[in-house]
């Protein structure tokens, strides 16, 4: 196994990615020569090109670096790619990104964050009171907070905040002192085959927290008692709180937020526990899901001794993370957010919290379908949860890594939605839509493809009206 030290030159393919993008960071900000691949340019690649990061976008043998003393690739890059394949004839040092961030973290205290969705938000949220706080901590996010515009950051105390992905089982190579686990719902089913063994890979990742260690998960889990860990607590919304009335007979979360209310978009409230509270918390995020995920992030907090005063000042000044229920207009008569929300729970999550925030105004999603896959696995809940919206546009399945399943369409989805109020349409119609239209109140951009392009033309034609 190579060692940290020895690692002087390393390559990336699928430099891109998010979580491909913080290690290449992390590994310039320690003075290696960092370069790589991505299929396409991005703001993302633009901004590692500016930090000093080289990157080529074509597959060329004679733009890669032969004497790289590790290689580091994500598995949705081709068996085929011709990089890769050099790579491992020539056998060079290749390892998985999440190998990479095993390594890195092997001796570090490490927070990891896990679930189905919310933790891309959680690990920010952490992430950004330990750094707001003083506390400090390395950062390794899978999306960019909007204080810092990275998903990186360094600092020299020896506390890794890690966003634990389950795609490709990634997260069983991290070893936790504190764990959260926001959701474990069936999901990446072309990796796991059935929803019962994406539980158990949650399980088996609680089981790598180290002795004595924190494990933090939300109250309801279905395997909730199979969770391991030294120490329990769960988190969640106070189940007598208005609005969740269906609720009220649940069992109350060890951490519960109460006392919520809503101050212009913003959610005041209250975290409590048997043991201690904090009082007069105010978020400035939309989505009454982030209420919840500010919970846990504020039990981490606490756990790790940092002061209550503290706590709110990095909660009050939390920007969000982009593409997380992110503010692109907000004004008293037009609003737009952009969201990554990609399975059906994180859609309901998101159009609820629009809702609430926004409930007496009408509100279009345009939703872009990722993997053939989960449409297929999930068509109906994408159209239970799209359902929630007045008007329901569809662009065409974003197929990443994937060939198409010859009768999975986003036509699927729109068929399942009662009524009228949902079309399949394409990036160009969806602009000419917005462009001869007048009515617009609240409009939401979901999606985990290439949708994220179609933001700033829809600003423009909506800030033009």
């Amino acid at each position: 196994m190579i060692e940290l030290k020895d690692i002087k030159r390393i390559y990336f393919i699928g430099i891109g990615g998010i979580g491909m993008s913080a290690l290449a960071r992390y590994f310039k900000f320690h003075g290696r020569e960092v370069s790589g691949y991505d299929k396409t340019a991005t703001t993302l690649t633009n901004e590692l090109e500016k930090e000093g990061i080289a990157v080529h976008y074509e597959e060329d043998l004679d733009a890669i670096p032969k004497n790289a003393d590790l290689v580091v690739y994500t598995p949705a890059v081709p068996a085929t790619h011709k990089e890769l394949v050099w790579y491992q004839q020539n056998s060079a040092t290749l390892m998985k990104r999440s190998e990479v961030l095993g390594l890195i973290t092997s001796s570090s205290f490490n927070i990891c964050v896990a679930g189905t969705h919310g933790k891309t938000t959680i690990t920010t949220m952490i992430a950004h009171i330990l750094r707001h706080s003083g506390y400090g901590c390395n950062a390794f996010l899978g999306g960019i907070a909007v204080n810092y515009n990275s998903n990186f950051w360094s600092d020299k105390r020896n506390v890794c905040v890690v966003e634990a992905d389950e795609y490709d089982r990634s997260f069983l190579r991290l070893s936790p002192n504190v764990a959260v686990i926001t959701a474990m719902d069936a999901d990446h089913l072309d990796i796991y085959g059935t929803a019962e063994a994406v539980s158990q890979a949650f399980i088996d990742f609680s089981g790598k927290i180290k002795p004595g260690g924190l494990l933090i998960s939300k109250k309801g889990l279905e395997k909730e008692q199979a969770l391991k860990g030294d120490h329990h607590l769960t988190y969640g919304l106070d189940p007598a709180a208005p609005g969740l009335a269906a609720n009220a007979s649940a069992p109350t979360p060890d951490a519960y937020a109460t006392d919520i209310t809503i101050d212009q978009g913003d959610y005041l409230f209250s975290v409590k526990t048997a043991d201690w509270s904090l009082e007069r918390i105010a978020l400035p995020m939309g989505g009454r899901h982030n209420v919840e995920n500010v919970t846990a992030a504020i039990a981490v907090a606490h756990s790790l001794g940092i002061a209550g005063d503290k706590i709110l000042a990095a909660v009050a000044a939390f920007r969000g993370v982009k593409r997380r229920f992110e503010y692109i207009i907000k004004d008293a008569n037009k609003v737009l957010i952009d969201d990554y929300a990609h399975h059906p729970e994180e859609l309901k999550a998101l159009l609820s919290g629009a809702k609430e925030l926004f409930g007496k105004m009408k509100c279009t999603v345009i939703f872009q379908p990722h993997l053939f896959t989960r449409t297929r696995d999930f068509a109906d809940g994408f159209a239970e949860s799209l359902d929630l919206a007045d008007e329901v546009f569809l662009l065409p399945i974003y197929p990443a890594r994937e060939l198409p399943i010859e009768g999975v369409t986003s036509e699927m989805i729109a068929s399942k939605i009662p009524g009228s109020k949902a079309r399949v349409v394409s990036k160009t119609e969806i602009l000419e839509i917005i462009k001869d239209r007048k009515d617009w109140e609240v409009v939401i951009t979901a999606g985990a493809g290439d949708i994220d392009t179609l933001v700033e033309p829809i600003r423009q034609l909506l800030e033009n009206k």
